[in-house]
């Protein structure tokens, strides 16, 4: 196999690797719009267009370099098809898809977060009280 084969180690992760499980999770999933280009990737495949519009307000350069990072780190795979025009998809590798449980945890975290705490101080906010 050549080396320009090997995938590399992006640097965060390898030094996350030298501190905690916790901080390689961060260094692998932290970063704009990665867990919601996951949340979205577990419906099944997706195309780039597609997947642009799913994730949100997302510039192109972004959602770019998020699934660069995501296939770079093994939880995305790109596929092109040889196809004209061409085409290409966007998958979850195996343990992109073991970020199932995690990703709905965190999800249904952030709607009690939100519920919770973010909805009253919006509440507040729009009826003229300081907010801190």
């Amino acid at each position: 196999m050549d080396s320009e084969d090997v995938p590399t180690l992006r640097d965060p992760v390898r030094r996350a690797y030298e501190v905690c499980p916790v901080e390689v999770s961060v260094a692998v999933l932290g970063g704009s719009w990665k867990m919601t280009i996951v949340k979205n990737l577990l419906e099944g495949p997706m195309r780039y267009g597609a997947l642009g519009r799913a994730v949100g307000p997302v510039t192109p350069r972004v959602l770019t370099r998020q699934l660069r990072e995501l296939e770079c780190d093994g939880i995305v795979q790109r596929t092109a098809f040889p196809e004209v025009p061409p085409r290409v998809e966007y998958s979850l590798t195996d343990q992109g898809q073991a970020l199932s449980s995690f990703v709905s945890a965190l999800n249904e975290w952030g709607k009690t977060y939100a519920k919770e705490v973010i909805q009253p101080k919006v509440a507040r906010q729009g009826s003229g009280a300081p907010t801190t």
